[in-house]
């Protein structure tokens, strides 16, 4: 008989290199994707207009760094509440096609220089946040909250991507 996530018991033991591993796992994510995105700045992005609101170049990374280890956090806190059923395997899922949706927005916005293509990965980059956060909170409140900046950057993002479509067909 399966259990309730909320109703599991303890979680596993709290492990310092397990959460170290969640941690590396995203910022690996993170530095992969970059490739694409560092090299283009200062060439294409620089000779794209964008939207008066559109924040200094310096100020993505440390932005990105910071939600990349709050995304890893909720996910150990998930993890650590981890068993068989079909709800934890629906969390597990959308957890990862958010990670493919995040790294193919950068592979797509600076690799391939498509911005429309780069509005409809993001868009479906924010449903995925979405149901992240609402599965992770099956499991743990606390690992849902650590997603709502990652929600609202990527909102954000998703208007700035909207913006430089627009200024620049």
């Amino acid at each position: 008989m399966t259990t309730s996530p909320m109703r599991a018991g303890k979680p596993h033991p709290f492990k310092w290199t397990h959460l170290i591993i969640s941690i590396l796992i995203t910022e690996s994510i993170a530095a992969t994707a970059s490739l694409f995105t560092i090299s283009q700045i200062p060439v294409w992005y620089r000779t794209l207009n964008k939207p008066s609101f559109n924040p200094p170049n310096w100020l993505f990374g440390p932005v990105w760094t910071v939600l990349y280890v709050l995304i890893a956090i909720a996910a150990y806190l998930v993890w650590q509440r981890r068993d068989d059923s079909p709800l934890y395997k629906k969390a597990r899922n959308a957890y990862i096609l958010q990670l493919i949706l995040n790294f193919a927005w950068s592979a797509v916005f600076f690799g391939m220089h498509q911005v429309l293509g780069a509005l409809v990965v993001i868009g479906l980059l924010w449903l995925s946040i979405v149901a992240i956060i609402y599965y992770f909170g099956k499991f743990n409140k606390v690992a849902a909250w650590l997603l709502v900046p990652y929600l609202l950057w990527v909102s954000f993002a998703s208007v700035l991507n909207l913006y430089i479509y627009l200024l620049n067909r």
